[in-house]
């Protein structure tokens, strides 16, 4: 209780953050941490507990749904950590904790933890591993930041012996002055006097570019720097413009402190406001009949619901791209979003989406927030959280690799004992998997670190690290796993046979052992130099004889299916629905490395050309033309060009005029697709004629919208277009007798 009164005090007094961990029991420690928080004086309404019960009386929430605590503050959080620790959970619970708070954390003894297996580390253990192969080195390296971190006090609670105070006695801080106010405002001067920081003051002054249709603003900033409080503040003013803001979030608690700010603005301001409810506000409404404020879920404000005049998206990295490209419908837009992600949202926004942002129409200013405002810079508990979960993690500078070239790197198998040996190792493969892919969560450290079917590739240039692959095993599954997959049931850590097998319904898919490249990422300041493909080079080097595949899943876009097609991965499926995260049609590719791999590859690429034209006319009539393209080229088969005599007739009228493609498209689908997987021909046609003969003959959409998308004058030049290519494939496969049915209708 003392420890805990003193780190309070500490953290009041610094406008910082402390970590109280209690270790041992576990009925110990949750005792103590009622005794704790009661002897800091933390009340319950601002204390959050996250762990399997409610151990006091406050809000509770399971570690799965430690989300709820985005885009909240909380004056202590305690994180019961003895049945299981997610390092999602982990990251969110210290993002939630306001200065002058606490972060308590529950674990066994520290010294046995690493050593103990528990629920998350079942998560890890894929099949045929067990969990008592998955390792402790993500919780060993844990405990090891906790010891070596100033503010962060460790007691045992089974010996009553304190490890270590936590107390950090900080020098008295300057205070500066209040932030300088822009001379250019068209806000209410009350809106930046409620700034705390020149950041802040910036953030709202940008948002000034949305009283005017056609703009966008994007604000960035680690967790605490204010920028849904600036959202908020912008709001307001927005709405005493006549404007209709419609806010959403990941959830509404996420979204809280943007009323809260609006809320109090309009206090400030005198300005008169009807809640639809007094406690949690969804609607702001200004009395005299102006503008609103609303909050509607991500799932329904893609619709645009009222037609709103500006949106906010607050948390936007925890939104799914897709979701974020269908609210650049908006007049004007504001995506507010997290650099270093105590959320493990993933970075969709900054990998996917802002290639998006920047081919709309809006015209797009950057802000970014750096300054805390929730707790004082260099705040101990953050600098902890940032290393313990390499939220910072960067790949190497740019002048380290800048000369690094095939001929120059080298092949590096690298254990987990390598990187833990080697902090600098360690931060530049997992900060280049970070900054390359959309999806890269603190739980993917631990997976990383301690997952028994996981490994890691790379290539090194002077000891720097150029390029990383994640590889998975997966397959080479017991005649009883792949039952209870063929049965529907699911297998985790084994994408490839899993899909293969439920959905594709091939029992025998999980026989043969793979692969699979989870991440692959090479740093920016040396891409299109081949290392990529060097590195998938030596992985097949190594692996082939061991292994019946490689493969790969991934969100396709035209130049990634590319990427992969050149390095001889082949296509065997498409999803039938959008990734959630990417908002791309996944794609499944293969290379076989043995007899018992091409058997499945040839399986499965025979098979998706049988099935693919029909699913291209149904679920994903809205594919990418380009990704279909693309996708089929990488098929490794030669579908059969067998037309009836009636169907070489009608292909052969419409070039001519004599027939139409309506009357029977399925001929057209099968020329079209043995000129898009294997042509005999492939400069036949150009890639605007591939790209009709994907949207009108094989997505089935109708003249009108083909000739407006492909950029048509009109839509009998549309169909003319789509005449000479069909011409030109019936030239090709067409028997001599057909070339004269052309010729007769020429």
């Amino acid at each position: 209780m003392d420890i805990a009164r003193s780190l309070r005090d500490e953290a009041h007094r610094s406008n910082e953050r402390r970590l109280l961990v209690l270790s041992g029991d576990p009925d110990v420690t949750r005792q103590r941490a009622r005794d704790a928080l009661d002897a800091a004086a933390v009340p319950r309404e601002e204390t959050t507990v996250v762990g399997p019960e409610g151990v006091l009386d406050c809000e509770h929430h399971r570690q799965a749904r430690s989300d709820e605590l985005l885009g909240r503050t909380r004056t202590a959080v305690v994180l019961d950590a003895h049945g299981e620790l997610r390092p999602n959970a982990l990251g969110r619970a210290v993002g939630a904790v306001d200065g002058g708070g606490l972060l308590v954390l529950l674990t066994p003894p520290l010294d046995a933890w690493p050593d103990r297996r528990d629920a998350f580390d079942e998560t890890l253990a894929v099949h045929p591993f067990t969990v008592e192969d998955v390792t402790g080195t993500f919780r060993r390296r844990l405990v090891e930041t906790l010891r070596a971190h100033r503010g962060i006090a460790l007691v045992d609670v089974d010996s009553d012996r304190v490890e270590q105070p936590g107390l950090t006695n900080p020098a008295p801080r300057l205070v500066g002055g209040p932030p300088e106010l822009p001379d250019d405002a068209a806000f209410r001067p009350e809106t930046y006097a409620a700034c705390r920081t020149d950041d802040q003051v910036a953030a709202v002054h940008a948002f000034e570019q949305l009283e005017q249709p056609g703009q966008a603003v994007v604000v960035e900033a680690d967790r605490g720097r204010g920028k849904s409080s600036a959202a908020g503040l912008a709001a307001a003013n927005l709405a005493l413009g006549g404007n209709d803001v419609l806010v959403t979030a990941p959830t509404y608690r996420s979204a809280g402190e943007v009323f809260a700010q609006a809320a109090a603005l309009f206090e400030t301001l005198g300005v008169d406001v009807v809640r639809d409810d007094d406690e949690e506000p969804r609607v702001l409404t200004l009395a005299d009949g102006g503008g609103r404020i609303r909050f509607e879920r991500p799932a329904d404000a893609v619709s645009l619901p009222g037609d709103p005049d500006v949106v906010v998206v607050d948390e936007a990295a925890a939104l799914p791209v897709r979701r974020l490209e269908a609210l650049l419908a908006a007049p004007a837009v504001a995506f507010t979003t997290t650099v270093h992600g105590y959320e493990g949202a993933g970075r969709g926004f900054s990998v996917r989406f802002r290639d998006r942002l920047a081919e709309s129409d809006h015209e797009v200013t950057d802000v970014t927030m750096t300054t805390p405002i929730r707790y004082a810079e260099a705040d101990p508990i953050e600098v902890w959280a940032f290393r313990a979960l390499l939220l910072d993690a960067r790949p190497p500078a740019d002048p380290l690799v800048e000369g690094a070239t095939p001929a120059t790197v080298t092949y590096r198998r690298l254990s987990t004992a390598d990187l833990l040996a080697d902090e600098h190792l360690l931060r530049e493969v997992f900060g280049l998997l970070v900054l390359a892919h959309y999806r890269t969560e603190p739980a993917d450290l631990a997976r990383m670190l301690d997952a028994p079917n996981l490994t890691v590739r790379a290539l090194t240039h002077d000891g720097h690290v150029v390029s990383v692959a994640l590889l998975a095993r997966e397959g080479g599954l017991a005649a009883e796993t792949r039952e209870t997959m063929y049965g529907g049931g699911r297998i985790r850590g084994n994408m490839v046979p899993d899909v293969l097998t439920t959905q594709l319904r091939d029992e025998v898919a999980g026989v043969p052992v793979g692969q699979r490249v989870l991440r692959i990422a090479t740093h920016d300041a040396v891409r299109e130099r081949g290392l990529g493909s060097k590195l998938l080079a030596d992985v097949r080097t190594e692996f082939a004889d061991g292994m019946d595949w490689l493969g790969v899943g991934y969100g396709a876009t035209p130049g990634l299916v590319r990427f992969w097609r050149d390095n001889g991965y082949h296509t065997v499926h498409l999803s039938t629905t959008r990734n959630d995260t990417s908002g791309e049609y996944s794609a499944i590719m293969l290379q076989p490395t043995s007899e018992a791999g091409e058997e499945l590859a040839t399986r499965h690429a025979e098979w998706f050309c049988d099935r693919i034209a029909s699913v291209l006319s149904d679920a994903l009539d809205d594919c990418d033309p380009d990704v279909v393209r693309e996708a089929l080229a990488a098929v490794e088969t030669t579908p059969d060009v067998s037309l009836s005599e009636l169907e070489w007739r009608l292909v052969a009228g419409v070039p001519g005029g004599a027939s139409i493609l309506d009357t029977d498209p399925a001929p057209f689908r099968t020329l079209a697709l043995r000129h898009l997987v294997d042509p005999a021909d492939a400069d036949a046609l150009t890639a605007d004629q591939e790209r009709l003969l994907v949207r009108k003959v094989l997505q089935a959409d109708d003249w009108s919208t083909v000739a407006d998308d492909l950029s048509f004058v009109s839509r009998r030049e549309c169909m003319r277009a789509l005449g000479r290519a069909v011409e030109r494939l019936t030239r090709l496969y067409g028997d001599d007798w057909v070339q004269e049915e052309l010729d007769r209708h020429a």
